[in-house]
């Protein structure tokens, strides 16, 4: 029963970290968008008023006309919309989700002991600083380099990089690019609670009292904004890749989860100029080729066979059948005893089912090494030898 509540739980959880999401990052994109497309107003009077710059729009069979003041309007609207629950439900639902997915279950999903011999307490407790640090890190550069938005760039670069480094030498795979990109996105999400909310209170304030609003809220602001819009492709990516393990199983997956933030990070930036007009092509050129070559660098390699006699029988389905059962039902099972339902419908209990799923078991358990989750029930490498001899002998039954 808890196994059943459990997987509701992650479903609602998700589904409602999804739509936030999606919120978010839509309204994100429409005002970096705007931003970079205004024009400087065509009516003088508009000037004076303090108006930046102007967007017409047409969308859903109406007319739009978007302006940007360069600090604050003369007066202040009554209702005054402010960007801010869509991030914040954001980060509460997918920390949420990471509680009940992750740290409930530290043995399962944290610890890999071939890449860092630790206990659940010391492995949560990693996992929640690394959440904390990366921010502090991050607000901290901010603050001390904020004046040079290059330079900043570039150490906030080389601190993603690190912090790449120190997850894949700290946690199971799976764990460590979900952690960066939980890093990320909690810079992105604090960004908003901690700088950008309260400058923008400021300035209104300000405006309420009838006094000049100082311009470096609206600096500091902005700057984190766009440090949002280049993080949110490489978060995106993080979320999805506990369904792909060919990256996080190889033995630099941190280089690889590198690769691809990067080439979501330039990707990005392609679409930030063209709202400016100009079409930089050799950014998402450059974003290809860094896929292509996290995807040569995760290419498998060929398993050399095993030595065997040539009169030595064929690995039949009834020979990995108890390795199967031993190793795997525990989830993989219409009845299992970890999960509260077998994950992604996928079921070892009869001959039929295993040679109906041959493929994904050769790619898991063999070839990527991802399954069993961390190894839990122990799988050895004989058995992972047995299975892939079934295999690549025709997956005989």
């Amino acid at each position: 029963m808890e196994g059943f509540i459990t997987d509701w739980l992650n479903l609602a959880l998700r589904w409602l970290h999804v739509i936030v999401a999606i919120a978010w990052i839509g309204e994100s994109f429409y005002f970096v968008a705007l931003d970079n497309s205004l024009k400087p107003p065509t009516d003088p009077n508009q000037r004076k008023r303090g108006v930046f710059g102007e967007l017409w729009h047409v969308h859903g069979g109406g007319f739009y006309n978007m302006q940007k003041y360069t600090v604050a309007p003369p007066e202040m609207p009554d209702d005054l919309h402010w960007s801010k629950w869509p991030s914040y439900t954001t980060w509460l639902s997918g920390f949420s989700l990471f509680f009940v997915l992750y740290l409930l279950a530290p043995n399962t999903y944290l610890i890999d002991k071939s890449v860092l011999d630790m206990g659940p307490v010391v492995a949560v407790a990693s996992a929640l600083g690394f959440l904390m640090a990366g921010w502090i890190v991050y607000d901290s550069l901010c603050r001390v380099l904020g004046t040079n938005d290059r330079v900043l760039g570039i150490c906030v670069g080389i601190y993603v990089v690190v912090a790449a480094y120190l997850a894949c030498h700290i946690f199971a795979g799976r764990a460590a690019y979900l952690i960066v990109g939980a890093m990320l996105a909690t810079i992105m999400s604090a960004n908003v609670f901690f700088v950008i909310i309260p400058g923008q209170r400021k300035m209104v304030d300000k405006m309420l009292k009838g006094e000049e609003p100082n311009p470096i809220y609206g600096k500091r602001g902005k700057q984190r904004s766009v440090h949002n819009t280049y993080f949110t492709l490489p978060v995106v990516f993080a979320m999805l890749s506990n369904h792909y393990a060919m990256t996080y199983t190889n033995k630099f997956n941190w280089v690889v989860l590198v690769l691809i933030m990067l080439a979501g990070a330039l990707i990005r930036q392609f679409f930030v100029m063209r709202h400016r007009g100009k079409q930089l092509w050799y950014l998402p050129i450059g974003g290809v080729a860094l896929l292509s070559g996290a995807l040569v660098w995760t290419m498998p390699k060929p398993i050399a066979p095993e030595a065997q006699a040539a009169n030595a029988p064929k690995v039949v389905i009834n020979d990995i059948m108890p390795i199967l059962q031993q190793r795997c039902v525990e989830c993989h099972s219409a009845k299992p005893t970890l999960m509260g339902s077998a994950p992604a419908g996928v079921m070892f209990d009869t001959p039929d089912e295993v040679s109906k799923n041959a493929q994904r078991i050769y790619e898991q358990a063999v070839r990527l090494k991802a399954m069993p989750i961390g190894n839990v029930t122990h799988m050895t490498d004989d058995e992972r030898t047995k299975l892939a001899a079934w295999f690549e002998g025709g997956a005989v039954k």
